[in-house]
């Protein structure tokens, strides 16, 4: 009776020392999905961070965000269940097919855990990402000037409607990084030639400028030049294009001389037939920029100022009227400056030499100063045509 006592307490002693089964938390992780013009499936995890002897459920629900059910994805609620001796499980999520591959701002909405059973509540909601910022496919308003296929005295020599799917790299190179010292203006972005920041959709080039890190820097961009492609000495040379405005943006449609390689900068002389500083949205600047007699840097450029509204909300056409020994430019046809060769003085000219394009979308600079908290991404300039008469 005594031995019997004395077991019974010592298996009462190892029952009391038992440690209490642990209860495992649950979480769900964010996840993300490229949309297609099929539809797909978006998978989230989700995860225990221990295992039990018994299944685990929580039930899940989807809210809206900027994506909504049931044009963005498919509205769902239920029960997850992880499996006794397992620590995860996927909710899968169909998203809708987009047939057009529009580009927009990213879509999100959120998943919500409730009423856990065998477990705790660790992270409560997730945002599920339909990724639509790298869509093929943006469209702009047209409105805005127009200028003519054809003029008297002059023949057609070369244009880029912008018509096609993809860009013609045999007319167009895709520059990539931030050049030196960037590119001698301390720009913040760096150029790459993916789609993500210059592609063609709808008759236009668009240049779009990222907030990002990569590669070291936080913005992303595209620097588009016909070097050793599509080079011209003289004629008439028409751009229409709708332009960024924001702080820290520069957007920039201009020519620099064949020779650079050569004779360098500023010797090679530059056409800048449109800069725009985000600060001021409604004006933009030409200059010509030369190397003077004492060897140093020389430019003489004026401003346009519209009379009412910002360069980014109709397209206009940024014009230069370039023969030997001057050149005009112009905007929506009004002629704003005209540089010639006594401007340069006992200088060389450059200007009577061939000379190639250069577009791009700067991110900050010495010039427009860096984005603030209140400068807005993607930026974009689309270029609806370029025309070279002669």
């Amino acid at each position: 009776m005594a031995f019997g006592s004395a077991l019974f307490l010592s298996c009462k002693k190892k029952a009391a020392d038992a440690p209490a089964p642990v209860v495992p938390v649950i979480k769900v992780d964010d996840a993300s999905q490229v949309r297609t013009t099929t539809a797909s499936i978006m998978r989230f995890n989700v995860s225990l961070n221990n295992t039990t002897t018994v299944p685990v459920l929580v039930d899940y629900t989807l809210a809206d965000g900027s994506a909504i059910a049931p044009t963005d994805y498919t509205a769902a609620s239920g029960t997850i269940t992880i499996p006794a001796n397992q620590s995860q499980a996927q909710l899968e999520v169909q998203i809708k097919a987009d047939p057009t591959d529009r580009r927009q701002n990213n879509l999100q909405f959120t998943v919500q855990l409730s009423n856990p059973k065998a477990c705790t509540l660790g992270v409560l909601s997730a945002k599920g990402t339909i990724i639509t910022e790298d869509g093929s496919n943006l469209s702009t308003d047209n409105t805005g000037y127009s200028t003519p296929l054809s003029y008297p005295g002059y023949t057609l020599a070369w244009n880029d409607e912008f018509n096609g799917a993809l860009l013609d790299l045999n007319a167009w190179n895709q520059e990539i990084g931030n050049g030196s010292n960037g590119w001698g203006n301390h720009e913040l972005e760096y150029y790459t030639n993916s789609t993500r920041n210059n592609f063609v959709s709808n008759g236009n080039l668009i240049i779009e400028a990222r907030k990002e890190p990569i590669s070291g820097f936080n913005y992303s961009s595209a620097r588009m030049t016909t070097q050793n492609k599509k080079t011209f000495t003289f004629g008439r040379i028409d751009i229409r294009a709708k332009l960024p405005v924001d702080k820290g943006i520069w957007p920039a449609l201009w020519m620099l001389g064949s020779n650079i390689s050569s004779v360098g900068w500023p010797a090679c002389g530059e056409i800048d037939m449109m800069e725009l500083i985000g600060t001021y949205p409604g004006r933009v600047y030409g200059t010509m920029h030369w190397k003077s007699s004492t060897g140093v840097h020389a430019s003489k450029g004026s401003e346009f100022n519209l009379p009412a509204g910002n360069f980014s909300q109709q397209f206009h056409v940024f014009s230069i009227i370039w023969s030997a020994d001057t050149i005009k430019c112009l905007i929506d046809d009004q002629l704003y400056l005209t540089v010639t060769k006594t401007d340069v003085g006992a200088a060389n000219y450059p200007f009577n030499a061939s000379q190639f394009f250069i577009f791009n979308v700067a991110v900050g600079g010495d010039w427009p100063g860096p984005p603030d908290n209140g400068t807005t991404f993607p930026q974009r300039m689309f270029v609806d045509y370029v025309r070279v008469f002669q």
